[in-house]
């Protein structure tokens, strides 16, 4: 029998009010944040961690996968494409020169593939993705916060969404010195795993899933003879380093549901003690590997998929290529060449508050199109979208579900985010 515990009634205290209150800050949350405060609103960014980026920094998974559709045309612009310049002035990015991609040329195929940018069935060609820095890439956004105004909150975990009259009027966080409320006149999840949606109720389903945990391995001695002779790795940022996507379906014995702490903490030892392993074996199996050393193991495992909102329309795999009056970003798919989906505006909303908005890998898709838009790319396009609509709303003295989507679209545009072909 299930035991309860009685807690008293408290007092939350309210550590502010803002305009909009982005909740995660991974690529979709910073780019929500960001956008809604360029847009001229009052934004506040809370972030679990002691970072920015997620996993596109703290997972390891350090690439871009994809930023076009397979056919050599570009599909997804706006912040997505101003981080990577950001990476690109830095000396912290690789990808394909623009008239290579959509070829088919062997050579250069195989050039890509050694940076992890090739992944699904042939026949392949060059695509538009990008391999970077995880610490360039979690500079980037730092200054990007900070050069919008946001005001930025670390070390805060979200602990329940907070309703009033039908309303999400915020969300409680605990941290070190205690719990606190951050009211807001507009909420973005953009916790990756639907945290805030989940506490409030609203409607989702939700998958289990192999954990993954990446890891770069420094001093390797030539890279692309170590390549050469076999293994699953790929060449990265910086000289003598590797990165290695550690993580298969033969290697865990099983899936974890990623919102479960008994999984999650299996998950962690488990993957850890693996990833272990594998550098062993890499330094006595490879000599390129003899001198290795550990540069960074991922400080969360990758999780791909947990909670998924079922919100105004789930864009389902028959939707591929199909145009949406209300669409808010494109994505092409990481494995697949030539297949797009246009992302409605609609699946960033829940049906059962009107002032709340869904951003990133959890946004109201079925399984099979997740696949393609919990990348990080699309989800940097979805956040964008969250945050500049959050950010109208406000301004026109709605809310975000009423919000009238061509005004949306036209200042994506403006903003070069990419919404048709």
């Amino acid at each position: 029998m299930q035991r309860f515990v009685l807690e008293p009634e408290r007092k939350t205290p309210v550590k502010a009010h803002t305009d909009v209150l982005v909740v995660g800050g991974g690529s979709a949350g910073v780019a929500a944040a960001v956008a809604a405060a360029r847009a001229g609103a009052e934004v506040i960014l809370v972030e679990r961690l002691g970072y920015l980026g997620g996993l596109a920094t703290g997972g390891m998974i350090i690439l871009l996968l994809t930023l076009d559709d397979g056919r050599g045309r570009q599909v997804v612009g706006g912040l997505c494409q101003e981080i990577t310049e950001r990476l690109v002035r830095r000396s912290a990015a690789y990808f394909p020169h623009r008239a290579e991609w959509g070829r088919e040329d062997p050579e250069l195929v195989e050039r890509d593939r050694r940076w992890g940018l090739v992944w699904g069935h042939g026949p392949h060609r060059v695509r538009y993705s990008v391999a970077y820095d995880a610490e360039e890439f979690k500079y980037a956004l730092n200054c990007m916060v900070e050069e919008a105004g946001v005001r930025l909150l670390l070390h805060s975990f979200a602990a329940e969404a907070l309703i009033e009259n039908g309303r999400l009027t915020g969300v409680a966080f605990q941290s070190k010195s205690g719990r606190f409320a951050i009211l807001a006149k507009v909420v973005i999840d953009a916790t990756g795993d639907g945290d805030v949606f989940a506490s409030a109720g609203v409607s989702y389903e939700k998958e289990r899933v192999l954990p993954w945990l990446w890891f770069v391995i420094g001093g390797v001695e030539n890279v692309e003879g170590a390549i050469d002779a076999g293994g699953w790795f790929f060449r990265t940022i910086g000289e003598g380093r590797v990165l290695v996507p550690w993580g298969a379906t033969e290697r865990i014995a099983r899936k974890i549901d990623a919102t479960d702490p008994d999984d999650l903490t299996y998950a962690e030892l488990e993957c850890r003690k693996r990833v272990m392993e594998e550098v062993d074996r890499l330094r006595a199996e490879l000599p390129n590997f003899k001198r290795a050393h550990i540069c960074h193991i991922a400080d969360q495992i990758g999780i791909t998929e947990s909670r998924r909102l079922c919100g105004r329309y789930v864009l389902a795999r028959d939707d591929m290529d199909r145009p949406f009056d209300d669409a808010i970003a494109i994505t092409g798919h990481w494995t697949k060449y030539g297949a797009v989906y246009f992302i409605p505006y609609r699946s960033l909303l829940p049906r059962e508050f009107p002032n709340l908005l869904v951003a990133g890998r959890c946004i109201s898709v079925d399984h099979r199109v997740h696949h393609a838009t919990k990348e990080i790319p699309p989800c940097i396009a979805t956040g964008q979208a969250a945050g500049a609509a959050a950010a109208l709303a406000v301004g026109a003295g709605i809310d975000p579900a009423d919000l009238d989507v061509k005004i949306l679209r036209r200042h994506l545009e403006q903003n070069g985010a990419i919404l048709s072909l």
